[in-house]
């Protein structure tokens, strides 16, 4: 009870802060430019998340991008499946050959695409879709506290998913095997907020000639964002892939005992604040900061 209360009053202060963010800003004003190591960066200045870190740190996600390095080379070709606004994604494409982003929220793909000139950056191609496992309109919800929140309307639209009166609009979806038809990648990045399951259920094609698969795990959006089972999950992970990496344990596992281990997890509600690595090399990812 005293945790639920704990998290309710953290959401409501959140929201408050970034609707006062916005009324500071001249009416006209969508956001703001910061030099940071990720590369220069249009944020929303309401962004609680990956923009304030943006702003006040001066970079995001950098052990992901160096996890992400040891997999890719200059020849590579990168899939990212909720690219928000590429801090991810831009520092990736100067390491490999070529990458394509998904981002299926039209604010933050707006920010993506002025990000990608800001930057310079001609590797990149970007599409405004959602993933899925078949053509269809999603009801979609657009999160501004943590806008990399963005997701799906959720089979259980619990508080956490609306404390910010998300307003939902709907978006085209698609299968990739089909949208990408005849594309290959050696490394694909899922983190759409609990369509993960979706996204991979679409691409089978895709996935079964990629080399590193990184998607992320977390309980709560498999239950209630998919409504989906572990097993259903589990299911569209590729049989060619050998080897499950959880960053938050620190450890590579053979894949069966990987999927044991993530098993426990989902039983105790526990995920692995982002990802789950799943891949032929038995590198070890750094644990996340």
């Amino acid at each position: 009870m005293l945790k639920s209360l704990y998290w309710r009053l953290n959401f409501f202060l959140k929201n408050r802060k970034s609707k006062k963010l916005k009324q500071n800003l001249v009416k006209d004003i969508s956001s703001i430019i910061v030099n940071t190591n990720n590369g220069i960066f249009a944020v929303d200045p309401a962004d609680l998340e990956v923009g304030e870190k943006l702003r006040t740190k001066g970079e995001y996600g950098i052990n992901e991008i160096n996890t992400i390095s040891q997999y890719i080379n200059n020849k590579s070709s990168v899939l990212i499946l909720g690219a928000h606004i590429g801090s991810l994604a831009i520092p990736i494409s100067k390491k490999c050959e070529k990458l394509v982003a998904i981002e299926a929220n039209p604010n933050n793909y707006s920010l993506l695409q002025t990000n990608i000139k800001l930057n310079e950056i001609s590797n990149i191609t970007s599409h405004n879709i959602a993933a899925s496992d078949k053509q269809e309109t999603i009801k979609f919800q657009l999160n501004t506290v943590n806008s990399g929140g963005s997701k799906r309307v959720p089979q259980n639209n619990k508080y956490i998913y609306t404390y910010d009166n998300p307003e939902v609009i709907d978006v085209q979806a698609y299968s990739l095997d089909q949208y990408l038809s005849g594309e290959n990648f050696d490394l694909v990045l899922i983190d759409i907020e609990g369509s993960e399951y979706f996204a991979m259920k679409g691409m089978t094609n895709i996935l079964s000639s990629t080399k590193t698969l990184i998607v992320e795990f977390l309980p709560h959006h498999i239950t209630n964002v998919a409504g989906v089972s572990f097993d259903d999950f589990i299911s569209n992970i590729p049989n060619h892939l050998t080897t499950l990496t959880i960053p938050s344990k620190n450890e590579t596992y053979p894949i069966d005992i990987g999927l044991i281990t993530l098993q426990e997890m989902f039983k105790s509600g526990t995920g692995d604040d982002g990802i789950i690595s799943v891949s032929y090399t038995h590198l070890t990812l750094p644990t996340k900061a």
